[in-house]
């Protein structure tokens, strides 16, 4: 019991909190009972159709298609995709979490994955014609570029975080063994690291494969851009 409450720390202190309230504030308790129930009975409607459409994704959409359109190798056309996915689908903002990690599972880039979430959360279609009718159009206008604008720029700031920190911090760990490894479930045959890092992989049955297992430090550093560059992040070292 410790140990899962512990793994759950959230939902432990929203327990705590409510127990709290319970006892200090009954009222406001009762209403915050209501309130969750409200958003517990709309997540089992919708979640199981999103979950149903990311397995759909999962399964049924290939790897190419998805970097294709939303991944490195995507240009302009990932961030537009982005746009119109995020900004047509219905539903709250915790129904875009799953398809989202699907699509980053299969290689969609970061800044892209930021680009679905905001749009999804601030400028849906139906947020824009509610804003239309109260606000005017001038201010649906301003507010939808200036909108864009920034989702574009923490796109770029999120990109740059995510993709480089948490791979400094794996390869430098005191734990790691330094094991240069290639998922082959992942690669996608693009041959990227071989060419541009031919002494440590070469391509075999369509699938990169590492050439030197067990890295020393100066060689980590050397190999670092080949794990950041993968398109598919199927490069790790251990």
């Amino acid at each position: 019991m410790t140990k899962f409450l512990l793994k759950n720390k959230i939902l432990s202190f929203s327990i705590l909190a409510y127990f709290i309230l319970f006892f200090s504030m009954p009222d406001i308790a009762t209403t915050a009972i209501n309130q969750s129930s409200y958003y517990i009975k709309e997540m089992f409607m919708i979640m199981p159709i999103v979950l149903i459409l990311s397995a759909l994704i999962e399964t049924w959409v290939p790897k190419e298609t998805i970097i294709k359109t939303f991944g490195s190798k995507s240009g302009i056309k990932g961030p537009f995709f982005s746009f119109l996915l995020g900004s047509l689908s219905a539903g709250p903002i915790y129904a875009a979490f799953p398809v989202c990690t699907t699509l980053y599972k299969k290689g969609a880039k970061v800044s892209n994955i930021v680009i679905i979430l905001s749009s999804w959360a601030v400028i849906k279609v139906p947020m824009l014609i509610n804003e239309y009718r109260f606000l005017g159009g001038e201010f649906m206008v301003i507010r939808w570029i200036l909108t864009v604008i920034a989702i574009l720029i923490l796109g770029y700031i999120m990109e740059r975080i995510i993709i480089k920190e948490p791979l400094e911090v794996k390869a430098g760990s005191k734990e790691d063994k330094n094991t240069l490894e290639v998922d082959c479930k992942l690669c996608i045959n693009c041959s990227l690291c071989a060419k541009q890092w031919p002494k440590y992989f070469i391509m075999e049955s369509k699938c990169a494969k590492a050439q030197v297992t067990h890295l020393k430090p100066k060689e980590i550093k050397e190999i670092l851009p080949a794990v950041k560059k993968c398109p598919v992040n199927a490069i790790s070292i251990n």
